[in-house]
């Protein structure tokens, strides 16, 4: 096996365990259902990194949903550089819409600021943030998503969708990555 998919060889420790995400899932999807009830509700995810998250939320929902894909990034490499880029599919009208955009994790903040501005500014009739992970203590912006997964510390997490240099990917659980990784 290549060194680089055996857990041990890059995982320091496990921030949530698949079984934890499976629950709190549940959990969300029932939620958001009894908020958007009588609803209609427009799933926006972010990829790529939420892709895993997004696909469970939506089929945890009660209610109906339109889901549409945008890419939303505001990193290079490790870091977020403040630059926010934006990239939506053709064809899909917010005006007028209840929006839910799905993310993987919130860090700064600038990206779903930004994000929440567009859909706003191009008419919406609301905009939640539903995010699998939340780094509050990273926050820069003022923003609070509605539905959180997670809160977790300031560490590099990867797995269940979240990615170093699109790897890891595809680890069920969350988990920090080893340093030497990603400081190479």
């Amino acid at each position: 096996m290549d060194k680089m998919n055996n857990i041990n060889d890059v995982i320091d420790e496990i921030l949530v365990s698949e079984e934890q995400i499976k629950r709190r899932v549940k959990e969300l999807g029932e939620e958001i259902s009894r908020d958007y009830e009588g609803k209609e509700v427009c799933v926006m995810t972010v990829l790529t990194g939420s892709f895993m998250f997004a696909a469970d939320i939506v089929r945890a929902l009660s209610v109906p949903a339109r889901v549409m894909c945008i890419f939303a990034s505001s990193y290079e490499g490790t870091e977020s550089i403040g630059k926010v880029d934006i990239i939506k599919g053709r064809g899909f009208n917010v005006k007028d819409k209840d929006i839910l955009i799905v993310e993987d994790i919130v860090d700064t903040g600038r990206t779903l600021s930004a994000v929440t501005k567009v859909l706003m500014d191009e008419g919406a009739r609301s905009v939640e943030i539903c995010t699998f992970l939340d780094k509050p203590e990273r926050r820069v912006v003022d923003l609070k998503p509605k539905y959180i997964g997670f809160d977790i510390p300031n560490k590099f997490a990867v797995g269940y969708g979240l990615d170093y240099d699109h790897r890891y990917r595809q680890f069920p659980f969350v988990g920090v990555l080893k340093s030497e990784i990603y400081e190479k």
